[in-house]
């Protein structure tokens, strides 16, 4: 370094970070050298190069510190999971189980030939049926947890919209791949749309160097292996809704920087249920009058 009046730069306990200032100093084409002291290592530069030393070191700081962590997309607490399997239960006075089907049963059930035939609402009102007392158990269960991860991240009304329309959604794509005499009821279609709005979720939030976005859905896919193959279980309506669900997750990943305000998770909320009283209402015009 050229003769002249000195200063310190930079001061540290660790003799390796103060060699790495140096270095940085050398590639920056700024005279420094590392002086032992009482406090710990010196950088040592000269009074006029005081200026370019401290931007190059700035800038060598700001390149090194790691990229600051997203926001995180969550709407907050909400009971809305609990909300939504408390409806499933109450539901069951009014249709029963399967054995001994009423009228309202069999209008609601998930009929493929029915609903290819255009009585589309069978896929909103199959997910309020249930077989017997377990599956039920199950369902109010699984929606309980699932839905209230969904609803914490997209809120009430976004987050209980998109799980009825991945259960419909997987209900529809179900009824083209089946015989027209094939049936199937439960909300289990809709808990596992819920799994794969999660899972769409977790794809847009892992990308990025070092990250694996398909862990998410190869751990979707274990879920829906474990959980899907039950008594009761449509294996293949399970998957539709699951990938349904993917489908709306990457979708408001991708659309929705934040979750809505409260006026349009009450509207979303309120059009969620409209749609399924509307669908009932649809199903028990088809039961004939005696």
């Amino acid at each position: 370094m050229a003769d002249g009046e000195e200063l310190t730069a930079r001061t540290t306990p660790n003799e390796g970070q103060a060699r790495d200032w140096a270095v940085v100093l050398s590639a920056a084409g700024v005279p420094c050298r590392v002086d032992p002291r009482a406090e710990g290592w010196a950088l040592v530069v000269s009074v006029r190069d005081a200026t370019r030393a401290a931007d190059a070191l700035a800038a060598y700081e700001a390149d090194a510190a790691p990229p600051p962590a997203p926001e995180a997309f969550e709407y907050g607490p909400t009971r809305a999971g609990y909300c939504i399997a408390a409806l499933l239960i109450a539901f069951r006075p009014f249709t029963g189980y399967r054995i001994g089907a009423s009228p309202a049963f069999l209008a609601g059930e998930a009929n493929a030939g029915a609903i290819v035939s255009g009585q589309v609402w069978r896929t909103v009102t199959a997910l309020t049926l249930h077989a017997d007392p377990t599956h039920l158990l199950g369902n109010v269960v699984a929606m309980a947890l699932l839905a209230t991860a969904v609803c914490r991240l997209l809120g009430p009304g976004l987050g209980g919209m998109l799980i009825l329309v991945a259960g419909a959604g997987g209900n529809l794509l179900n009824a083209y791949l089946r015989t027209g005499t094939h049936t199937s009821v439960g909300a289990s279609t809709a808990v596992f749309g819920a799994v794969g709005i999660l899972a769409g979720l977790a794809i847009m939030r892992s990308g990025g160097a070092g990250r694996r976005p398909w862990v998410p859905f190869a751990a979707g896919l274990a879920l829906l292996g474990i959980l899907g193959t039950g008594e009761h279980a449509d294996l293949a309506a399970h998957f539709f809704g699951f990938q349904v669900g993917i489908g709306l997750g990457l979708a408001v990943a991708v659309l929705q920087s934040d979750p809505p305000g409260r006026r349009v998770q009450q509207w979303l909320g309120g059009a969620a249920l409209a749609m399924v009283a509307g669908a009932w209402l649809l199903a028990l015009g088809t039961i004939p009058r005696r």
